[in-house]
């Protein structure tokens, strides 16, 4: 049972006009005939699926992505009616069904997987929607080879309960330098809409880092995710050509203080040693809570100031040594901005040789979210 811990001070606090502010910076640079689909997957980063759907929806998008059929019956279930296309791959009987029940829109990765989706809606006369997907080089789902895609082109008159509305890839590279990947992929896709076709409502090759710097390369749908939430997804490699402002930073306060002795230990395994008198404080967010045991040594803020999490992280629990004395109740600032300083996501990520956006994503549940309109 997952149970969100009201009463305790750590927060994770999330800026609705973040969220707009990137949506709609991302909107202007879009060609006229173009969506923008917020992806709201995996709650939304960790950001909560149905508040940020609803922001993304004032913004001005149009549709959704989500990973599974249940993320899409969450949003349907809250009142929401615009399009919804689950990117994963969906068991292609009973749940293909069920997706058909609640007008999600499906991935469809090969030949046998309409076939088998097909029949499945044939006998109980529901109709669904497909986007075709085609693996130009992610290696995760989709059409490889051309004698498939063949097939699937002169057979779609046969699949009678389902229309063909899309078709898709996903770039693996589009956040890096070097582009020749890229590119080898955009031959691949070019290739397969000569076989496949282009007669289609939606073609979409373009997710966030496709969007920032390669001019959301033939999509008429931008599948926006990691953007919304205020995070560049080359880390600091590529310049961003605007600015995206972070969407969630994470509050707590000192619940414990003391002035421990020289040569005392903190945290599981002794890891560390107080090497002279110091003050060391407690703050109730641990590994339970997505503050993972590899942010040892990470800095957090108070008052302004850099204070090391020092000893192991704990489930519940972290402690930090202080410059100096601060009381119970003293605000911490674990990721955002504290006076002259800050701590982002991305800095988090590369202590711990990491991305970003894995970082919201694994936040745990009963980590409270908070809702701020600016």
């Amino acid at each position: 049972m997952a149970v969100v811990a009201n009463h305790r001070p750590t927060k994770a606090i999330v800026s609705k006009g973040a969220i707009r502010h990137n949506i709609e910076e991302e909107m202007k640079r879009l060609p006229k005939d173009a969506q923008l689909w917020a992806v709201v997957k995996a709650d939304a980063y960790g950001h909560g699926a149905l508040e940020v759907a609803k922001v993304a929806k004032e913004a001005g998008a149009t549709g959704y992505c989500v990973a599974y059929v249940d993320e899409g019956i969450a949003l349907r279930e809250a009142g929401f009616t615009e399009p919804i296309l689950v990117l994963g791959v969906t068991e292609p009987m009973s749940t293909v069904v069920l997706a058909a029940k609640y007008h999600l829109s499906l991935a469809a990765p090969s030949v046998d997987w309409l076939e088998r989706a097909d029949l499945a809606l044939k006998e109980v006369n529901e109709s669904l929607t497909v986007h075709l997907a085609v693996d130009s080089g992610m290696g995760r789902i989709g059409f490889v080879y051309e004698e498939e895609m063949a097939e699937a082109k002169a057979r779609m008159s046969e699949w009678t309960n389902i229309e063909v509305e899309g078709i898709f890839t996903h770039f693996a590279t589009a956040d890096e330098l070097d582009e020749s990947y890229f590119v080898t992929q955009q031959d691949r896709f070019q290739k397969a809409l000569a076989i496949l076709g282009e007669d289609y409502k939606y073609i979409h090759t373009c997710n966030t880092a496709t969007a920032l710097w390669h001019e959301a390369w033939h999509s008429n749908v931008v599948r926006f995710g990691v953007g919304i939430y205020g995070m560049n997804p080359s880390g600091s490699v590529l310049p961003l050509p605007y600015e995206l402002q972070p969407a969630m930073r994470i509050e707590s306060e000192i619940v414990y203080v003391k002035k421990q002795p020289k040569g005392r230990s903190v945290s599981y395994g002794a890891t560390y040693t107080s090497q002279e008198e110091e003050y060391i404080a407690t703050l109730p967010i641990g590994y339970a809570d997505g503050w993972l045991r590899r942010y040892s040594g990470f800095s957090v803020l108070v008052d302004g100031q850099r204070a090391e999490i020092v000893g192991r992280v704990t489930m519940d629990q972290i402690m930090i040594r202080l410059p100096k004395y601060y009381p119970v109740g003293t605000k911490v600032t674990l990721i955002g901005k504290d006076g002259e300083e800050e701590n982002t996501f991305t800095q988090a990520a590369d202590y711990i040789g990491t991305i970003n956006y894995e970082l919201t994503s694994i936040l745990g549940q009963r980590l409270e979210r908070i809702y701020e309109e600016d």
